[in-house]
């Protein structure tokens, strides 16, 4: 296996990403997986450059962390596609190419003449891959959305916050990550179609329809209680409890993760949890009844709820998550720490996996350490082979080296704002 992904799952094959931040995951994951994935940028750079947060808090395109973070193992080129030249190289580039990743509007390749009936006449084995706010078709197709748009209207954002207040979506965007998650294995399976039917196909990815995978919970809870999930905050709701029960807890130095469970299920933590309570002098009279492994959680009433309630919270607020999630560990009980990032970055597990990856970048004359492999392959190893490419950085390797351009070609299509 060379630095070029040699060896890899997909070591022999090639991905054009004409997308917007909406699918720069979608190329990165391809490209983790060993594709060779040339970035191809407007001239001048993409405009998600200047995302933040930034390098040092630099707010320069060649330093949005944003941009390192999402076009990792990717080759990167600039190109004008709304110029005939630059079409007639995008059409040279698509003829040797597996995959194409892009999120422009519905029906804007097909204006420019290169939407996928033209693109499949000239190589019938491409697979287009296209991530759009509410896809290719439908009465919204057309519609602009950003993630909180997606978010909504995928409805996962009814179910997050808490009960007192509006819907609320998490802090960095989400929505279109799981869309190019869905297009990832989109792609990997018309990949596999590909090698029965012997040609490509079109992957029609919608974030909103992408989001609303991820509220399949909810459906559950509809299809066998016929109750809807409402948002929560920090309470434990759904079919196995019949009253709300806190889930998170606040402690010494944080947050941490419990359930109040019944049944054999929650036996072994309530009984544990109950004689760490009582050595610490925290048990109350009424934690008693958690000792019984018979413990039903749908005959407990509010009253009763509300004090083993405030007893757990009154011993939590006396630990911090370490020694929470030790002493839990040590007696087997599940209770587990609400991480922070920094806490994420120095956990054990993911060092021991070597999750964590530095990678050099020497134009700021430094590494940077990235989230590592979203996956471990005995055979084919997933790794982070490149760092994000500079505006027009591989122009000269892939115009010259690759497509045959002259020197003076490469030079009279950058006059011409071409490349």
């Amino acid at each position: 296996m060379d630095k070029n992904g040699e060896g890899c799952f997909l070591s022999p094959y090639r991905v054009l990403d004409l997308s917007d931040e909406k699918g720069f995951l979608c190329g990165r994951i391809l490209g983790d997986l060993g594709a060779d994935v040339i970035k191809i940028e407007r001239v001048g750079g993409d405009p998600a450059r200047s995302i933040g947060p930034f390098y040092r808090d630099n707010p320069d395109p060649g330093k949005s962390l944003f941009w390192f973070a999402f076009n990792l193992n990717k080759r990167g080129i600039t190109l004008s596609l709304e110029t005939a030249d630059g079409q007639k190289i995008f059409k040279k580039l698509a003829k040797t190419s597996d995959f194409i990743v892009e999120s422009f509007a519905p029906g804007y390749l097909d204006e420019l003449g290169l939407g996928y009936s033209v693109l499949r006449n000239l190589n019938p084995r491409i697979i287009l891959i296209s991530i759009t706010p509410f896809g290719q078709t439908g009465p919204y197709r057309d519609f602009k959305g950003s993630d909180i748009v997606g978010m909504a209207m995928g409805g996962q954002m009814y179910l997050v916050g808490d009960t007192d207040r509006p819907p609320v979506r998490i802090s960095f965007f989400q929505a279109a990550l799981h869309a190019c998650g869905q297009g990832a294995i989109g792609a990997l399976v018309a990949l596999l179609a590909r090698e029965k039917i012997g040609h490509g196909q079109h992957v029609d990815v919608s974030i909103q329809q992408s989001v609303t995978w991820t509220t399949q919970g909810a459906h559950a809870n509809w299809t066998i209680a016929r109750s809807n999930v409402r948002r929560a905050g920090g309470i434990q709701t759904g079919l196995s409890v019949g009253r709300g029960l806190r889930v998170i807890w606040p402690c010494k130095d944080g947050f941490v993760a419990y359930r109040l469970m019944g049944g054999a299920f929650g036996a072994k933590t309530n009984y544990e949890l109950v004689k760490w309570m009582e050595a610490d002098g925290f048990a109350d009279n009424v934690l008693r009844e958690l000792k019984r492994k018979d413990f039903d959680l749908l005959l407990l009433d509010e009253e009763t709820a509300l004090q083993m309630e405030s007893a757990i919270a009154s011993f939590f607020m006396n630990h911090t998550k370490a020694e929470l999630y030790n002493g839990g560990i040590k007696r087997r009980m599940i209770i587990y720490p609400v991480n922070t990032t920094k806490d994420v970055t120095e956990d054990p597990q993911l060092k021991a996996r070597q999750f964590w990856t530095n990678v050099q970048h020497s134009e700021l004359g430094c590494q940077i350490t990235y989230p590592g492999a979203f996956i471990k392959a005995s055979e084919s190893p997933v790794w982070i082979r490149r760092r994000a490419p500079l505006i027009g950085e591989h122009n000269e390797e892939i115009y010259i080296g690759e497509l045959g351009l002259s020197i003076d070609e490469v030079i009279a299509l950058k006059q011409a704002s071409v490349i």
